[in-house]
């Protein structure tokens, strides 16, 4: 009975182990992968306003709120509201993509 145990026991550690390996080879190469795919760039797109600098893509959040509330509006005033399902998702990708565009646009890199 000891010996069954026992066995049992060495079975454990060695799968455990040897998931434990493969885990830490497959964090390795994705962070291997991460690490060749990201790139740096000369400096962050900035704006200047009042005398301090802002990066672009938060004129572009801010816009993408205001276009959301926004298109919010429009769907409440026409009584679109009534009728589309997943307002939230609606509005919030109305605001992405307005944003995207925005950036694409103003800084296109």
């Amino acid at each position: 009975m000891i010996n069954t145990h026992l066995s049992t026991y060495r079975r454990g550690l060695h799968g455990a182990s040897l998931v434990s390996c493969l885990t830490w080879q497959v964090v390795l190469v994705l962070l291997l992968g991460e690490a060749c795919c990201l790139t740096g760039c000369s400096g962050a797109p900035s704006i200047t306003i009042a005398g301090a600098y802002f990066p672009a893509w938060l004129l572009c959040a801010i816009v993408a709120v205001l276009v959301a509330a926004f298109v919010r509006a429009l769907m409440v005033a026409t009584g679109l509201a009534n009728y589309i399902p997943w307002q939230l998702a609606v509005c919030c990708s109305a605001g992405t993509i307005v944003a995207l565009i925005l950036w694409r646009v103003w800084v296109g890199r």
